[in-house]
């Protein structure tokens, strides 16, 4: 995959209660509906971490499911910046992943 495969890519940091609460899945399932790539993680320091690149509208839709999650989670601050060239480059040719 190469940045021009996709119209956009964003890299998200999730704080709150977001660990334990089957917060990556819901992503995962949330970016396959919109036909996303990338990947979801959980942190060290109790967040959760994606990269989605693709169409505009899809990583939007995925961005406003971020400030709210599954129901059992509670969010309390989504951080984003684009995604730089080397990231995207480095995104499954399809898919989306849960990482460890």
């Amino acid at each position: 995959m190469s940045q021009s495969d996709f119209s956009t890519g964003v890299f998200a940091r999730i704080t709150g209660r977001v660990q334990g609460v089957s917060y990556r899945a819901s992503a995962r399932q949330e970016a396959k509906e919109l036909g996303l790539r990338g990947w979801v993680r959980n942190t060290d320091d109790g967040a959760v971490e994606l990269l989605i690149g693709g169409e505009g509208p899809a990583v939007d839709s995925m961005l406003r499911w971020c400030h709210r999650g599954p129901k059992a989670a509670k969010v309390t601050q989504v951080q984003t910046r684009e995604a730089t060239a080397e990231e995207l480059d480095s995104l499954p040719g399809s898919g989306f992943a849960i990482r460890r």
